[in-house]
């Protein structure tokens, strides 16, 4: 059986370390792009298999990223049937605060760049091929300070559903996947603020936060078999957060102080 090949942005740490590994577990040769050289050593080490791993050290917002990828896949492997694009930032400030510049940074990075790698990809991919989209619950519901990366993360969710309308019938698909909180390295400074932790574990049903575990799993079920059928979708990964109107006991019985009126 030929072997798959994965291709996977922000793959150096996060989300997108475990979801190269899971994917490699599951046989797929794994394309790991990322800013950090260091970082993308740790994971060839990780998956130990030079046949099947490379990486390319590469701010995937240059504008000739989508080509240095593709070509290197295709030199490796000559073909690419997964792309995830993943790579982010986080931090973002509400729309008051928010910058031009942090504007262009989070579009560039979380929706432009997406577009134009899924763009490049596309012409290589064959009939059973998927693109998985990492969004947020941001792009789900609205989100207090949300500002650029809600919009940068709604876009995408765009994106992702013309991606499966336009190219579904060539038996390409195309979903997205919201992780809620999730600890990683990016995240943990949000989680060491009282407030953020209240919001999210407090609203959270499911007696945990998310992993980068959960989240990997979920990406590779949309590229195996079983979840040949689920296109222009969005997976929410996120314990209910942001479907249900949950408050933990804690949240209900601590002592409440009733805003004045305007």
């Amino acid at each position: 059986m030929t072997t798959q090949v994965a291709v996977i942005t922000g793959a150096g740490s996060g989300i997108g370390f475990a979801t190269a590994l899971k994917l490699s577990g599951q046989g797929m040769a794994i394309l790991g792009v990322g800013r950090d050289p260091e970082k993308l050593a740790g994971l060839d080490a990780a998956i130990g298999d030079p046949a099947r791993v490379a990486t390319l050290a590469i701010d995937v917002t240059r504008d000739d990223a989508p080509q240095r990828i593709v070509e290197l896949a295709m030199e490796r492997w000559s073909r690419i049937d997964v792309l995830v694009n993943n790579a982010g930032v986080g931090s973002p400030k509400p729309l008051h605060e928010t910058d031009d510049a942090t504007l262009d940074y989070f579009l560039g990075l979380m929706l432009r760049a997406p577009f134009r790698l899924a763009r490049d990809v596309l012409p290589h991919m064959r009939p059973g091929s998927a693109i998985i989209n990492i969004t947020s619950t941001f792009a789900v519901v609205g989100g207090r300070r949300g500002g650029a990366y809600s919009a940068a993360k709604g876009g995408l969710t765009a994106l992702t559903t013309h991606i499966a309308c336009q190219y579904g019938a060539s038996g390409i698909r195309c979903n997205a996947v919201a992780p809620g909180a999730t600890r990683t390295a990016m995240t943990q400074d949000r989680f060491n603020d009282e407030r953020f932790r209240r919001l999210n574990v407090e609203m959270t049903p499911y007696p945990r936060l998310g992993t980068v575990e959960d989240i990997a799993s979920t990406v590779a079920f949309l590229c195996s078999p079983g979840g040949s059928f689920i296109n222009g979708q969005t997976i929410v990964v996120d314990g209910g957060w942001s479907s249900t109107k949950y408050l933990s006991d804690y949240a209900l019985d601590c002592e409440w102080t009733p805003r004045e009126p305007d």
